[in-house]
């Protein structure tokens, strides 16, 4: 089968679906992985057809407005400002899936990666959701963007899921029901509430997490997989900058801090504030400069890296601290190593409180109360506590036994045919 994957986002969100297209691809598919430009290489070395989609969310993230944005502590401020920023690229996004999926028989989706439902409605071939984050409605637990509304009873909890879609729904529904009609030749959506549909038409969605830290909801139906993380093989021919492996090699595992695909105002002074909490904390560090540009000043005990693969990385530290996306979060777990995030925004703030949940690391430090002290206390309880150090191992080895990747090959296999069943429908 000709297999469109479609992979929006930083390279935590990509390469999860690359390692998920490559289990496609041994399979006997035909794939091709529809993403940004800067991962085609990832692709490349996966062995995996590459598609462009021209969209690419860093533009967003790196704009002069992006910052405002993601520290907006006012809800409803935060989703307009989303539709403001965020609707152009959506409709340039939009036409970048609807040419690179052309010719596919089936459509699978990331996330944000929802035009691709409806270009499969069009053409009439099955699409599957594929997703990092636990979006289909439930009562077991708050949407992932209100995570701090747990303590509302049942019905509460599954309210803050319809409520996100809606305050999603708003900024774009006018925009992609004219879409729908201009490139599609479809009728336009009432609401769009993606998840909320997939649901109620009982549409499988793949998701990419394992149980052991999010366990499936009891009020999810069958449709809904929880797969095991999709991690990528490592890649046998990397080596690391004999900079860093000189640094690794010269004392005690280092603490690795590092925001990925997350802006900051002043990358100088956050650059700054991490090298001071781990000078408080008495400990060596590896800064990764990420998106934001962090570019601490070298010193003996403090090293700065660019794109260096996690999953080489974070078992050689003590501790990791990240800003809590979903597929960092998934390689600093099984690492086997205390974690903890400091969050930005979104479901930053969820997979935070997952992580301390486990007992796997400290208690999250949101973004907007980082300072060096705090900071500092947190990788101090990281490195020291023995509890934390056992757990994440436990974690880090149960991870490792788990293979998301064959488990959502499989389930796709099954329920492929169904679709496209439905699809002719």
């Amino acid at each position: 089968m000709r297999v469109a994957v479609l992979a929006v986002g930083s390279r935590g969100d990509v390469q999860p679906h690359v390692a998920l297209a490559a289990g496609l691809a041994r399979a006997g598919h035909d794939v091709t992985v529809a993403t940004h430009a800067p991962f085609a290489d990832l692709v490349a070395a996966a062995g995996l057809a590459f598609a462009e989609l021209r969209a690419n969310p860093r533009e967003l993230i790196e704009s002069e407005a992006a910052a405002a944005w993601i520290s907006a502590r006012n809800p409803l401020t935060f989703f307009a400002r989303l539709g403001e920023l965020a609707r152009p690229l959506a409709l340039q996004l939009a036409e970048d899936i609807l040419a690179a999926s052309a010719g596919a028989e089936a459509i699978v989706g990331s996330s944000l990666a929802q035009a691709g439902f409806h270009v499969a409605e069009a053409r009439g071939v099955p699409f599957l959701a594929a997703a990092l984050q636990p979006l289909s409605p439930t009562a077991a637990f708050p949407s992932v963007l209100t995570p701090g509304l747990g303590w509302l009873g049942p019905r509460g909890r599954r309210a803050t899921h319809r409520l996100s879609a809606l305050a999603f729904d708003l900024p774009f529904r006018r925009a992609v029901n004219g879409w729908r009609r201009s490139a599609l030749d479809l009728p336009p959506l009432r609401e769009l509430d993606f998840y909320g549909r997939l649901a109620r038409e009982r549409r499988p969605v793949l998701y990419g997490f394992s149980e052991l830290v999010v366990p499936k909801p009891a009020d999810w139906g069958d449709w809904l997989h929880v797969c095991g993380y999709w991690f990528l093989a490592a890649d046998p021919s990397w080596r690391p900058d004999p900079v860093l492996a000189d640094f690794l090699a010269a004392g005690p595992p280092p603490v690795y801090l590092g925001f990925g695909s997350m802006r900051v105002r002043d990358p100088e002074a956050t650059s700054e504030l991490l090298a001071s909490a781990l000078r408080r904390a008495g400990v060596r560090g590896v800064i990764g400069s990420g998106w934001g540009g962090l570019a601490p000043e070298p010193g003996g005990d403090l090293i700065a890296v660019g794109d260096v693969p996690h999953d080489w990385l974070f078992p050689r530290c003590a501790a990791v601290v990240t800003h809590g996306g979903a597929g960092t979060t998934a390689t600093a777990l099984r690492a086997g190593v205390p974690s903890f995030a400091v969050p930005f925004f979104a479901d930053q703030f969820f997979w935070g409180a997952r992580v301390a949940r486990l007992g796997a690391g400290p208690d999250p430090l949101p973004v907007r109360r980082l300072d060096d002290a705090g900071l500092a206390a947190r990788i101090r309880v990281a490195v020291s506590a023995p509890d934390l150090r056992a757990r994440a191992g436990q974690v880090g080895r149960a991870l490792a036994r788990e293979d998301g990747v064959a488990t959502a090959v499989a389930h796709f296999s099954s329920v492929a045919g169904d679709e496209r069943n439905r699809s002719r429908e």
